[in-house]
């Protein structure tokens, strides 16, 4: 027994490790978001690299879910007279889930791999040692305005592709299937509930923490040259992919569940 044992108790030890070398990790990473001295240039060059950079990719991901979403709605409402649900469907679908999964899953792919192969580099580069011998703490300078940037700007995004999500199954339903923009778009505002926007835009909240946090993370404790930074961008954009659709379940099941 104590040979098949062994591997499990050894990868048991190796996980443990890892969540408590995270936790320490975003712990201190939190603590300098909140203490000053705080950088503003650089959280407003993370707030346009994370942002406007990231809209193209976010605006075309919502269009298009929203007008595949009317379509194959109507395909399977039509089969039981209820056409009329479509514009509910699409808006809900949108706000509460697609919207900011989505997002976060391009914006994940997008600038979590960029912000781990960026320290990564200045890791293995002993960037970040000369930092710390300038008297400036890497954590300050380097990964809490990251972690601002990614909190603050991912519910914008998310807000934004969610006008455009709805506006692709407008689209859709008005040019293609033959629906009255009018009624549409009143079915739509009159179906809409603050607790639908509200609970999307806590979730682009949390998906950009956890994208900045995974990208610095596996960045700031890569090693072994160019293939240790290749592994820390795959691990980043993972890790975070990961997380984000388990807490997409954690917080849908605080908003929603009876």
């Amino acid at each position: 027994m104590i040979p098949v044992l062994q591997p499990l108790g050894r990868t048991f030890l190796v996980f443990l490790e890892a969540a408590g070398r995270l936790a320490l990790f975003t712990g201190e990473a939190v603590s300098h978001c909140l203490r000053p001295p705080f950088y503003p240039r650089a959280v407003l060059r993370q707030i346009l690299d994370i942002g406007y950079y990231s809209l193209p990719v976010v605006g075309l991901t919502a269009i298009f879910t929203g007008m595949v979403l009317a379509l194959q709605s109507y395909t399977g409402f039509a089969r039981f007279s209820a056409e009329s649900a479509i514009p509910n469907v699409v808006v809900v679908s949108i706000t509460r889930e697609l919207g900011p999964v989505l997002a976060g899953l391009m914006v994940a792919g997008r600038v979590g791999a960029a912000m781990a192969a960026e320290i990564g580099t200045m890791r293995v580069t002993e960037q970040i040692d000369a930092l710390t011998t300038l008297a400036t703490n890497p954590f300050k300078y380097l990964i809490a305005p990251r972690l601002i940037a990614a909190t603050f700007v991912l519910p914008i995004l998310v807000l934004i592709a969610d006008i455009i999500g709805v506006f692709g199954g407008y689209l859709v339903s008005t040019y293609k299937l033959g629906f009255n923009g009018a009624t549409y778009i009143s079915n739509t505002i009159e179906f809409l509930e603050f607790q639908d926007v509200f609970s999307g835009l806590v979730k682009a909240a949390v998906f950009g923490f956890l994208i900045a946090l995974m990208g610095c993370y596996n960045g700031f404790h890569s090693r072994g040259g160019a293939q240790g930074v290749g592994a820390a961008t795959t691990n980043a954009v993972v890790s975070a992919s990961i997380l984000i659709l388990s807490f997409n379940y954690l917080i849908t099941e605080a908003f929603f569940a009876r």
